[in-house]
């Protein structure tokens, strides 16, 4: 009990940018004060029962499955407004980690310039600011670590700035509102990501449209459609193979190579955005990687959140989605917990959630967060 306590308040006080070991664990740079709630580790999840951001509070949790923890998250508050991001990453953790360490610091310099005003080209520089960054670190690393050009990441970034939420998306993780339904005491799933997987039939169907002179576009592959059929994402950070011809050759694995020339980049990085004015009656949001939306539908993750107390909310989900993988695999969740990483990686993903409560006498009041908050949750180097 001793050392649990002495574990949080480590992880309370540690300054961003140390890192220590092969362990989930927060960074954060904030006041004492708002270390409040229920902070810790069980095994492979990592969650932050209750914190305050601008805007209201929020809950954290991420579990692991591969043998290094390919997701990252984080969570800033200031006088932009609130920026929520969350990190999928495939191929390994590099893209991810460079994401989580320069896309919210590439949007605070562009919104900077303008201010403070954010919008839609504000987000839009942002991701393009970090795409180029990566890509010109895969360049540096191309002679002594060929194999980063085939790692990438899904973004899914939030802004609340002046009564409005923006969402951008890259991949296929997804963030969920979820909306009190008049006075009712019942709250709806409404799902305002748009997710990119081959899977997704309109996906299919656009990238098509983008390459009509390639019938391979994607292929049907054990039951999944995958670009090329090598990956699931249309868009994302990294995965430069399928982005620059001079890097879809030896020495990257053959597995990742084209068998014809790339003409046209086959991903992109350009961000879905959309525009969503804050409601009274919109009282959550949800973001999670797609490890998460796996087991657990948008319906089942919302009452999930409205049944229970706000304390706990991201691991309560996390924990909903394992005793799910668990179930499907006719197995006890008991006995999942005890399967170390890596092997954990047969049961189910790497999972991150995030739940923002939304004060809106806050909102509507355009509270500044002071000191800025900034939280990270992630395996560190």
């Amino acid at each position: 009990m001793l050392q649990a306590l002495m574990n949080v308040l480590s992880l309370c006080l540690k300054p961003s940018g140390q890192y220590s070991g092969d362990r989930v664990e927060s960074v954060n740079h904030l006041s004492n004060n708002n270390c409040a709630g229920k902070e810790g580790k069980e095994g492979l999840l990592w969650f932050r029962d209750l914190g305050k951001y601008g805007s209201g509070e929020f809950s954290m949790a991420v579990v692991q499955a591969n043998q290094v923890l390919e997701d990252q998250s984080q969570v800033e508050s200031g006088p932009f407004g609130t920026f929520v991001g969350v990190y999928d990453g495939h191929g390994g953790p590099d893209a991810a980690r460079y994401v989580c360490d320069h896309l919210f610091r590439n949007f605070q310099a562009i919104s900077a310039e303008t201010q403070g005003i954010v919008t839609r080209e504000t987000i839009e520089r942002a991701f393009r600011l970090t795409e180029e960054g990566f890509t010109a670190k895969v360049s540096e690393l191309w002679n002594t670590q060929p194999q980063i050009a085939t790692v990438g990441s899904c973004c899914l970034v939030g802004v609340i700035h002046q009564q409005t939420l923006l969402v951008a998306n890259l991949g296929d993780s997804r963030v969920v509102l979820g909306k009190k339904v008049g006075n009712t005491g019942g709250t709806a799933a409404i799902q305002l990501s748009t997710e990119h997987n081959a899977n997704l039939e309109e996906i299919r169907r656009e990238l098509k449209e983008l390459h009509p002179n390639d019938p391979e576009i994607v292929i049907l592959r054990h039951g999944v459609w995958r670009v090329k059929g090598i990956i699931q994402v249309s868009r994302s950070i990294g995965d430069v193979y399928m982005k620059h011809v001079q890097y879809n050759r030896e020495p990257i694995n053959a597995k990742f190579r084209l068998p014809e020339p790339m003409n046209m980049p086959i991903l992109t990085a350009n961000p879905t955005i959309i525009s969503h004015p804050l409601h009274p009656n919109d009282s959550f949001l949800i973001f999670a990687s797609d490890g998460l939306w796996e087991h657990l539908s948008n319906e089942k993750a919302v009452d999930i959140v409205h049944s229970h107390p706000r304390a706990g909310s991201a691991k309560r989900l996390v924990k909903a989605a394992l005793q799910e993988a668990a179930r499907k695999r006719e197995m006890r969740y008991a006995d999942l917990r005890k399967i170390d990483k890596k092997v954990r990686r047969h049961f189910h993903d790497d999972i991150t959630v995030i739940v923002l409560f939304l004060n809106h006498d806050l909102i509507s009041r355009g509270m500044v967060q002071d000191p800025p908050l900034s939280v990270r949750s992630a395996l560190e180097h």
